[in-house]
């Protein structure tokens, strides 16, 4: 399988992995044996050992769980099965035309700022829009791989200069929060860890938990600039690569921002 790279979660037996992801997702046995159409008895055995799921099974209790693409593999590999989907560099040739499709996206969303991030919310692409953001940024958060949250939340990145930082700043935790919950990556767990343990605004703020807009609002010479941004993900990835990458696109939240940016793009 070209260039995959199995996860830990492979030492563990394949029932044992079952079990972990049906509890993760808060299920009972019975919960996703009705989900899955299959004897909840059945579903037990499997987790117990005391009966080995085929690799048919397998995917499709994945599938039932909304088991991440890396992971998938890791269940099947447990059971002493190939891996299924493949892991590619992004400039791999074939990924063609999944990257041109990526910079076709990031190129039309200039002047504003858009970014490919992959699963550990490192920058795989960029639009480059608006360089005057990362102005006074500290050296070492611009070496690449770029991290989007530390830019964001580090005293050394963006954060000083965040308007809204308590709010920005409770935004991305509970993406990131979320995120740690449906793949139980422990590359970020650590990052969650990290990050909160970076200075705090005084002022604490709550997201609503199903916010559909949180603004980032940034202070640069020009004033103010606010924003709202969108995540873009690929529709039925069958590369793990691909399944994990996601564009991360800002928009201007009002005109004065859309006219001050076109302005420092000039």
């Amino acid at each position: 399988m070209s260039g995959y790279r199995p996860s830990m979660q492979t030492m563990q037996p394949v029932g044992t992995l079952l079990r972990e992801w049906r509890q993760r997702r808060r299920l009972t046995q019975l919960d996703l044996a009705l989900d899955a159409n299959i004897s909840a008895r059945h579903l037990s055995f499997m987790e117990t050992g005391r009966a080995q799921p085929s690799r048919e099974m397998l995917l499709h209790l994945s599938a039932e769980l909304d088991i991440p693409l890396r992971e998938r593999n890791a269940l099947l590999m447990s059971a002493g099965f190939a891996p299924l989907f493949g892991e590619r560099r992004l400039d791999d040739a074939a990924l063609k035309s999944a990257r041109d499709a990526i910079d076709l996206v990031l190129a039309a969303q200039q002047p504003f700022p858009a970014f490919a991030l992959d699963r550990h919310w490192n920058m795989a692409a960029s639009n480059g829009a608006l360089p005057q953001l990362y102005d006074g940024i500290a050296p070492e958060l611009l070496k690449p791989p770029i991290n989007a949250l530390r830019l964001s939340l580090h005293p050394g990145g963006l954060a000083p200069r965040i308007a809204n930082l308590a709010e920005w700043r409770a935004h991305l935790l509970l993406r990131l929060r979320r995120q740690v919950e449906l793949t139980a990556d422990p590359k970020l767990a650590e990052l969650l860890r990290e990050a909160c343990a970076y200075p705090a605004p005084p002022e604490p703020a709550a997201v609503p938990e199903h916010a559909v807009l949180v603004p980032f609002r940034i202070r640069t010479p020009a004033g103010i600039l606010s924003f709202f941004s969108t995540t873009t993900v690929f529709g039925s990835p069958v590369d793990v690569t691909l399944s994990e990458l996601a564009i991360e696109s800002f928009f201007p939240a009002d005109a004065a921002t859309a006219q001050a940016v076109r302005q420092l793009s000039a």
